[in-house]
């Protein structure tokens, strides 16, 4: 297997071990961004009459939801996604990035399992991350361990993971709504541009 690193158990870590990382997680976001926009516009009226203790900017955000924006947001965490696959490739698993960003993907579908437990149905995301996202992540690490790369599961490694997964997540967030609204300038002073007489 070119281009891994052997582990100090003299086997080296599968491609489908760092690269699955993307590739679930693409998965797992193909699923969230074509069901959330319409799920949070026909579910967010019911869950603020269920949860009235929820701050309302929390249901104004969600009822805002623009699913280019959000797709944009996804893009974003693509990129994170990537780099920290070709980093765990790199390192034959070994990187710290990759396996933080693992553990922060599996804490990521936990969140989603107890949201659906939360509003008692579906919530977007939920589906893969039953079906991919926790059975990918206990796979690779299960692979990890045979390669002698995995890092011992310390509560600040599980930390890392969660911290990574939501400044990632809500950086995505911050950036796509800069992109679109910078996007949403541009295409107000073309617009102003052609008026002109």
């Amino acid at each position: 297997m070119g281009g891994h690193e052997v582990g100090e158990g003299g086997r080296a870590v599968e491609v489908g071990v760092t690269f699955g990382l993307l590739a679930a997680w693409a998965v797992h976001d193909l699923e969230e961004a074509a069901a959330l926009p319409g799920w949070a516009r026909g579910r967010v009226p019911g869950l603020r009459q269920r949860y009235p203790r929820v701050p309302e900017r929390v249901w104004r955000r969600l009822e805002s939801i623009d699913g280019r924006e959000f797709a944009t947001a996804v893009g974003v965490m693509g990129v994170v996604a990537a780099s920290a696959a070709a980093d765990g490739h790199r390192t034959g698993g070994r990187s710290g990035f990759y396996q933080a960003a693992l553990n922060g993907f599996v804490l990521h579908a936990l969140v989603h399992l107890g949201q659906a437990v939360a509003v008692r149905r579906y919530t977007p995301g939920v589906v893969t991350s039953s079906l991919v996202v926790i059975p990918f992540t206990l796979w690779a690490r299960g692979r990890l361990p045979r390669a002698g790369v995995l890092r011992p599961a310390r509560p600040c490694g599980v930390a890392t993971g969660a911290a990574l997964a939501a400044v990632a997540t809500m950086g995505a967030h911050v950036m796509a709504g800069r992109l679109r609204g910078e996007r949403a300038i541009r295409l107000l002073g073309a617009r102003a541009a052609e008026l002109r007489p």
